[in-house]
């Protein structure tokens, strides 16, 4: 008598399992800076927009420039910016009539670059240089 076995055999499961392991390789990397692309431009977007809120808030404050906390105190950020937004860490030092916004990576794995801005407006990359392309410590963000 004749069997007829309908299935697959283990040599070709695993050549299967092989080739999905194979692809996994070459993607999961992409996935990973695709990811680090994402946050860092929500990093920019995020300092720009703390920026719209310092002066907002300085128009109501009398003067001077708020902290984190008393931006979303305020309501001019959400509550976000306390913690970890997007990988990132944001953080702002005034001395009340001037601040400096800062956007750090909590880790190398979200974000390859720092961020940025004073009152002037402008979003620079970090000026630590592990922080930033090479040689562009300070610089704009193009």
């Amino acid at each position: 008598m004749k069997r007829n076995n309908k299935g697959f055999s283990l040599l070709e499961l695993l050549i299967v399992v092989a080739i999905i392991l194979i692809i996994a390789t070459i993607a999961i990397p992409s996935l990973l800076r695709s990811r680090q692309a994402a946050n860092e431009s929500a990093a920019v977007a995020s300092v720009r927009t703390v920026t719209t809120a310092e002066i907002t808030y300085l128009s109501s404050s009398g003067g001077n420039y708020g902290t984190v906390a008393q931006l979303v105190t305020a309501g001019l950020l959400d509550s976000g910016f306390n913690g970890t937004k997007s990988g990132y860490t944001y953080g702002i030092i005034t001395t009340g009539t001037d601040y400096t916004i800062t956007a750090t990576p909590a880790s190398t794995n979200n974000g390859r670059y720092g961020y940025y801005s004073v009152p002037d407006g402008v979003v620079r990359y970090s000026t630590d240089s592990t922080l930033a392309p090479t040689n562009m410590s300070g610089n704009p963000v193009g």
